[in-house]
């Protein structure tokens, strides 16, 4: 049996999805109530920030894919999700734990990366077999920042060096990790290009044009911002890219193109 965390999210409901169409025994982790179509798996209501409902979610399984990620609303951090997790982990056993995290993010000083290795170090030193894997960027990332201006009549972006990767094949890399284990830290996985955040939001706009049938999706300004103080040094040199290990075949444009 393995149980994905966050399996309703971004990344965790292709995991369940690729684990159950491989044939392995699934059970889902999420707060909130089971979907009208579980889609073969087993479902397990839980909440890593209280507590509830984790020690029997964890009861039983072999290894565990951790893709859940605290939110502002629900007032915690990862840390203390992954403890939770952690130590209904070590109740039931020893199951392997998977985690997913983030290309770079020892070098760029960012809160949210900063939280992500505090979890890296946790998983680390939990006494758990372990695999952590680190990718880069979803394709979904930048843009939720461009739909999120919409509205706007032009559109701010960092100028950011990105690598975005398909997060279908994140989740087929976290499979495989699940089916031949690796112990400590997989290779880094990347999308297939290295690019711009403002490159991206040109192609996102004249997608949006093409599907409109009119030019103003294309016609809006980009505006470009400097990410400051080291942050904005650190992406510059590109410390979220592993150029490296461009594992990745999708691109932005097939992406906006599915």
């Amino acid at each position: 049996m393995i149980l994905v965390t966050g399996g309703t999210r971004t990344l965790g409901a292709h995991v369940v999805d690729q684990l159950v169409a491989r044939g392995h025994a699934v059970r889902a982790l999420s707060r909130k109530a089971r979907p009208e179509r579980a889609g073969g798996a087993e479902w397990a209501l839980g909440d890593l920030v209280t507590g509830v409902g984790i020690d029997a979610a964890v009861a039983g399984v072999g290894t565990i894919i951790h893709c859940a990620s605290a939110t502002a609303k629900q007032g915690t951090t990862d840390a203390k999700q992954a403890t939770c997790l952690i130590e209904a982990a070590r109740k039931s056993g020893t199951p392997r734990l998977i985690y997913i995290s983030i290309v770079g993010i020892d070098d760029v000083p960012m809160p949210y990366y900063k939280r992500k290795v505090l979890v890296e170090r946790l998983i680390a030193g939990s006494r758990l077999p372990h695999t952590i894997l680190r990718a880069t960027q979803f394709h979904d990332l930048p843009t939720m920042l461009f739909r999120s201006q919409k509205r706007l009549p032009a559109m701010m972006v960092p100028r950011a060096r990105i690598q975005p990767i398909e997060v279908r094949e994140v989740a087929a890399r976290l499979v495989e990790l699940a089916e031949n284990p690796v112990d400590g830290r997989a290779e880094d996985i990347g999308g297939p290009e290295e690019t711009t955040i403002e490159r991206l939001a040109e192609q996102y706009l004249a997608a949006r044009a093409s599907a409109s049938g009119t030019g103003r999706a294309r016609r809006k300004k980009i505006i470009v911002v400097p990410v400051p103080g080291r942050v904005g040094a650190a992406i510059d040199e590109g410390k979220l890219l592993c150029p490296a290990n461009a594992t990745g075949k999708g691109t932005y444009a097939d992406y906006l193109a599915r």
